[in-house]
């Protein structure tokens, strides 16, 4: 069988779809194809469990479904899940030697709605590990590798749904994003991908790392195809305690974003040739500065003048705290992470050390033998925030600064511009290794990114350009005020209409 997957000849999922439900294709070709592709580019390191029973057998029930007539939106289409989401029949690891052999008895909410909505997984993506990294090297299992360039990274710690979706070994692939970990890995591969509104989308059965920051989104190629998989992901879970009910008077279930959405695309046809006219984007001085590089910049600029050609107004804004997102972003969330990860003693599930004198010894033991470094390194930092003498020099002056960086995008919201618009990253991928000596310089990655999770609105990278010096795609982020995933996601859209980057694939290996 051929390497290249079927479902590579169309032209994304609503192409897919069509194929599957005329019958052109069924799902189990499509399925075998992708799990044939998927095991070829085992060089990528991106997959960390497949499984050919369970995904033939979901892609057998999708053929049932599409010959009754009555089959789901997403009835065959292939995709996979980062290794955070909890999955029945699949390993859950999160990439960490702590659950390398873990089973989960019960899917995500995430996994679950897919599934329900027709999906067909082939397994599950590497990540950093627990999701704590910005280049997808911290994974126990081995760094994934970009398909544009095996030595760069594909950025992180969704590094192997965007690797997975770049190299088209599925049509899109879920990911979770803390401070950028879904918008930078989509920009350094040269694919799409959003993270919604905080809230909008359950964590429940999500492997928690900073639980105030983590969200779920999808990743994919195409705007329009994030749209199918964000609408059936999003809604509101009873089980999830940080779930929202309501997104603005409007109930939290399928359907809200792809109804802004169409609305906005409606809107945006009715303006003609000026498709954007009367569209305000907001380009902050801060994400102009000494840290971008020349060809990123470039980039951002030619892609700015491409939605200024299409009727869009841009409008010089400050967001005045940016500098301040990086460190209060590495006290809230290892804080976050400290708490989340201390359920991981080697008393009840997880790794437990073979030697050991006493209860103590055994969980100290445990600890440091199933967590990696870079875990190891939040757990300390965000302990030693949270101790006494240090919570209130620390952690609640974090939040104070998080709760002004919110005063900032909403005065810029208010007044200013309807639509933020920078770039993703200071510069294209690194290589791996790169910044072996000092692990924090993975930190200021994310310096337009983390701003955004701190203030929990929905925010999205989409392909804009390739670097000069390395020829490696670059992302443009576009960030909107809460709940308007719908309309981000149709302005997407519109550019992609008018350029091909998203359009770019790597050479098949």
């Amino acid at each position: 069988m051929s390497s290249t997957p079927l479902h590579t000849e169309f032209d994304g999922i609503a192409q897919l779809r069509d194929a599957l439900q005329n019958r052109q294709i069924s799902a189990r070709e499509l399925a075998a194809s992708a799990l044939a592709a998927a095991e070829s580019r085992a060089d990528l390191n991106a997959f960390l469990h497949i499984d050919h029973d369970l995904t033939l057998a979901q892609a057998d029930e999708a053929d049932r479904q599409l010959a009754s007539g009555h089959a789901p939106a997403l009835a065959g289409i292939p995709i996979a899940h980062k290794d955070v989401f909890v999955t029945r029949g699949w390993r859950t690891t999160a990439a960490s030697k702590m659950l390398a052999q873990y089973v989960s008895p019960f899917d995500a909410t995430v996994v679950s709605r897919l599934q329900q909505a027709g999906a067909i997984s082939l397994g599950k993506l590497n990540c950093d590990e627990f999701a704590m990294g910005s280049g997808n090297e911290n994974s126990a299992f081995g760094p994934v590798r970009n398909p544009w360039d095996a030595s760069a990274v594909p950025g992180g710690s969704s590094g192997g749904s965007a690797a997975a979706v770049a190299a088209g070994l599925v049509i899109g692939a879920t990911g979770t994003d803390t401070g950028g970990s879904v918008r930078q890995p989509a920009a350094l591969c040269g694919v799409s991908g959003i993270k919604p509104t905080y809230g909008t989308v359950s964590r429940f059965g999500m492997v928690a790392y900073g639980s105030s920051l983590d969200q779920a989104g999808p990743i994919a190629r195409h705007a329009r195809d994030l749209l199918e998989l964000l609408d059936p992901m999003s809604g509101f879970d009873p089980r999830d305690a940080t779930s929202l009910e309501y997104c603005d008077g409007i109930q939290n279930q399928p359907g809200r974003i792809r109804a802004d959405f169409d609305a906005s695309t409606a809107q945006f046809d009715a303006a003609g040739s000026q498709p954007l006219k009367g569209l305000r984007i907001g380009v902050p001085k801060e994400f102009v500065d000494e840290a971008l590089a020349p060809d990123v910049a470039d980039a951002v600029r030619v892609a700015l003048q491409t939605l200024e050609s299409l009727g869009a107004e841009r409008v010089d804004i400050s967001l005045p705290r940016t500098a301040l997102s990086i460190p209060a972003y590495y006290v809230i969330a290892p804080a976050e992470a400290s708490s989340n990860l201390s359920r991981y003693d080697g008393v009840r599930y997880g790794h437990r050390a073979e030697q050991y004198k006493d209860l103590a010894e055994m969980t100290s033991r445990s600890r440091t033998e199933g967590f990696g470094d870079e875990v190891l390194r939040r757990i300390m930092v965000g302990t030693y925030v949270l101790s006494h003498g240090y919570y209130d020099a620390y952690y609640l002056q974090a939040q104070r600064v998080r709760r002004m960086i919110v005063n900032d995008f909403q005065r810029a919201f208010a007044e200013q511009c309807d639509v933020i618009v920078g770039p993703v990253t200071p510069s294209v991928a690194k290589s791996i290794g790169d910044n072996r000596d000092d692990p924090t310089a993975d930190w200021l990655a994310d310096i337009y990114t983390l701003s955004i999770s701190l203030a929990g609105l929905p925010a999205m990278s989409i392909p804009c350009g390739f670097g000069s010096q390395r020829p490696l795609p670059i992302g443009l982020q576009l960030i909107g005020n809460y709940f308007t995933e719908g309309r981000l996601l149709a302005l997407a859209d519109r550019y992609q209409q008018a350029s091909d980057w998203h359009q770019r694939k790597p050479e098949q290996k």
